[in-house]
């Protein structure tokens, strides 16, 4: 393994635009939900005329579905994520926009979003169609945080956010009818500190204002139970997100 310093350079350099994970690939592991959310997103998409992708990131799931309906927008505020989007799905004729304040009223058969970052269910509901569904994978209660204690010690009123069971009680407030919610804890393994960088830099939520140099001291620690074969070991929580506006 390179020197601690080599690796932070490197994952303080690296790119973290899109929502591709790339750069971890022998570096980290994380196990998948069971349900295959893409493979769901594909045969859904294929299925309808119209369908609204929200916080698509940079495209990259989105992008994966063979067949797109011919009415296909999808949201996304960051616009480093929103040039990346453009470009990949711009050739196939997807419109991508900020956000939903401006797209009228029940234009969607399909409202979609891997891991938006707060659903808002009366926009869902007012932009769907009666009888358009809502399908998604949400991130669940207390994922990651394993990692994201490490760095800010304990933070127990942040793991009772994103509750599975809450979500869908204001979907249904919000005038939805939710017909499943599927739970799922997945197993994370982190194998170098350059690893833990790019990721910190990649999702800035979990311990803001996060560099390495303030760090440094905690990234050490973690280096040293790495140089010697033990993983980081972390869980992400997931749940799939089925739901329908009534007719």
């Amino acid at each position: 393994m390179r020197d601690l310093e080599d690796l932070i350079e490197e994952a303080e350099a690296a790119d973290v635009t899109g929502w591709g994970f790339g750069y971890l690939d022998g570096r980290a592991t994380e196990e998948r939900p069971p349900w295959g959310y893409a493979h769901l997103l594909a045969e859904h998409l294929a299925q309808v005329d119209s369908a609204l992708d929200l916080d698509t990131g940079g495209g990259e799931v989105l992008s994966e579905a063979p067949v797109l309906p011919p009415h296909m927008v999808a949201t996304e505020a960051w616009e480093p994520n929103a040039q990346r989007a453009r470009e990949l799905l711009g050739p196939r004729g997807v419109r991508i926009v900020p956000g939903t304040a401006e797209l009228p009223d029940a234009s969607f058969a399909l409202v979609t979003s891997r891991h938006p970052v707060v659903p808002d269910f009366p926009e869902i509901h007012r932009l769907l169609r009666p009888g358009g569904a809502y399908l998604a994978q949400h991130v669940g209660p207390a994922s990651c945080f394993e990692l994201i204690e490490w760095f800010l010690g304990p933070q127990p009123e942040a793991r009772k956010g994103r509750d599975p069971q809450a979500e869908a009680a204001r979907a249904e407030a919000a005038g939805l009818v939710v017909d499943e919610i599927r739970t799922a804890t997945c197993r994370i393994e982190y194998h170098d500190v350059g690893a833990i960088v790019w990721i910190l830099r990649k999702c800035p939520w979990w311990v803001p204002g996060f560099t390495a140099g303030e760090h440094l001291p905690r990234l050490r620690e973690l280096d040293a139970r790495l140089r010697v074969g033990e993983p980081f070991v972390d869980a992400s929580t997931r749940h799939l997100v089925r739901a329908h506006r009534p007719h």
